[in-house]
């Protein structure tokens, strides 16, 4: 690496002056991306985009006071974890570089798309563990919280989902040398993905028929499905896992046409609401 927090000290400095450089960092990629996503589409495209609403109401003041509160602690257990990856890539025992010419800008493509693809399946796998009835209490229960979801819920976490969240980082960078600019990019698309996913607007774009134009893309009533109703819809970023897996919501399609005012035939609904 080009700047170096052990040179000319101990670990203990050395880990002190990571952290106080990486928490602005990482408290800056939250408050840009989740306040950003909650500015322009929450607050600025409300009213054009009401005919997007997934729920009739919005997050309250007190769910987004507490998100906030809750992804505070989250930033910083990202923070720790980002100290460790930072200096055991000072150590060698992660491989990153600056310089993009080192491994060529073909391998840079596959690097970025490598960690976001392979961070979905991360996601989709330990986010179906903490689902299950003996850790969701202790590992999930805060997330879930937020049933009407908000941008700011985005890193509203219990402390073992955020460690949970944040070591699939260094576990990836000890099998894949990365180059900087991908990671900063991965951290800027996984903030970004987490708050739109958050919003509760349908902002995905959609075909004549209805359906999501990009039906590989988990879009933001995929998401808002599952914390209506937690069994299902465990992707972050596609559908893949989802569909291999048989986890994706039944009435995905009608609730995502719902949301875009396109209706499909409307008989899956039709025969929920006769069923309630």
């Amino acid at each position: 690496m080009d700047h170096s927090y052990l040179a000319d000290s101990g670990l203990a400095a050395g880990s002190i002056r990571a952290f106080l450089y990486i928490f602005p960092h990482d408290l800056g990629r939250y408050l840009v991306g989740a306040g950003g996503v909650f500015l322009i589409v929450n607050t600025l495209l409300a009213g054009r985009l009401k005919d997007r609403k997934i729920r009739p109401r919005a997050p309250d003041g007190r769910q987004m006071r507490r998100e906030l509160a809750f992804s505070l602690r989250t930033v910083v257990i990202f923070t720790l974890v980002g100290v460790f990856s930072v200096l055991g890539a000072e150590l060698g025992f992660f491989p990153t570089y600056f310089h993009i010419e080192e491994r060529g800008w073909a391998y840079f493509a596959f690097n970025l798309t490598a960690l976001i693809v392979l961070h979905d399946a991360w996601f989709y796998w330990t986010h179906r563990l903490i689902h299950h009835p003996r850790l969701f209490r202790r590992a999930h229960r805060t997330h879930h919280k937020s049933h009407n979801p908000s941008p700011w819920t985005a890193y509203s976490f219990d402390t073992a989902e955020a460690v949970i969240n944040a070591v699939f980082l260094p576990i990836a960078l000890f099998f894949m040398p990365t180059s900087i600019l991908a990671i900063v990019l991965f951290l800027a698309h996984m903030i970004l993905r987490n708050a739109v996913g958050h919003c509760g607007y349908e902002l995905f774009p959609a075909r004549r028929d209805g359906r999501p134009m990009f039906d590989w893309l988990t879009t933001v009533t995929h998401h808002d499905l599952h914390h209506a109703q937690a069994g299902w819809n465990y992707g972050l970023y596609f559908t893949w896992w989802d569909r291999l897996m048989k986890t994706e919501h039944p009435l995905y399609h009608e609730k995502f046409s719902q949301a875009v005012r396109k209706p499909l035939d409307g008989s899956a609904v039709a025969a929920i609401n006769r069923a309630m």
